[in-house]
């Protein structure tokens, strides 16, 4: 029997989320921002070594389309349209193949499409959508979620962010950390700039922006109630027919 298409589409909800939530003393809530801090201190290096353990985890519990795979293909096509670097760093395309709906990119260049997504998308909502994806890497979206995700765990289990903790991680705190940041929720504001984003680079490869248009109008369809967002799908859609139109003046 054939499941029900699941949809996650993370980084494209913008409801925030808090994890784990629960009440907070005093001590509890200086020790979570000391942590926060020392997150956000961490180097560059500190936090690629982190998404590239993190996707190294997803990837090891994922069913991953092999090289002479439909999608593999078809997403490879995709990836050579929109370009094979985001901020100088290499990008690392691969297809999930399951039923759910969703795509996601790491600050460290990993793009994962899911092949639920690529049956209901056609190719230009797909570069719309993927477009979006590297648009939350290039604006450091997709840092901040992991960011957020690593502390999270660390405040868990009490440890201190060091590039020495990320190295000691185990791999049920991986798994932990990496579903946090695929679930992660962006704010408005981080969603209209990586619409935007999106819209900008599909028009300086030379690519129709309407798929990006159309995608939201899909992803907003009889699920509309999942994929409440602020803005919402029908906005979103609306904002890029408007830049459309006046690209068109």
């Amino acid at each position: 029997m054939k499941l029900k298409k699941t949809f996650i589409i993370s980084a494209l909800l913008v409801t925030p989320m808090l994890y784990g939530c629960k009440s907070l003393n005093n001590e509890n809530l200086v020790n979570t921002s000391a942590q926060a801090l020392q997150v956000a201190t961490l180097s560059d290096a500190d936090m690629k070594a982190l998404s590239d353990k993190s996707c190294a985890e997803m990837d090891a519990k994922a069913k991953i389309a092999p090289a002479n795979d439909k999608y593999t293909h078809r997403l490879n096509t995709i990836a050579q349209s929109l370009g094979n670097k985001i901020n100088g760093t290499n990008i690392d395309y691969k297809v999930y193949l399951t039923d759910d709906v969703n795509a996601w990119a790491m600050a460290n260049g990993c793009v994962r499409v899911y092949s639920g997504i690529m049956d209901m998308m056609n190719d230009n909502e797909l570069q719309g959508i993927i477009g979006h994806e590297l648009g939350h890497v290039a604006l450091g979206h997709s840092k901040r979620a992991m960011q957020v995700a690593y502390s999270t765990q660390l405040a868990r289990n009490a440890i201190a962010a060091t590039g020495g903790a990320i190295a000691s991680l185990t791999q049920s705190q991986l798994g932990d950390i990496a579903q946090q940041f695929v679930q992660s929720r962006f704010s408005q504001k981080q969603e209209s700039a990586a619409d935007n984003y999106s819209f900008d680079l599909l028009v300086k490869k030379g690519i129709n922006p309407v798929g990006l248009a159309t995608s939201f109008e899909k992803l907003g369809g009889d699920n509309a109630s999942i994929l409440s967002t602020h803005p919402s799908s029908k906005d979103r859609a609306k904002n890029i027919y408007n830049r459309i139109d006046k690209m068109k003046k």
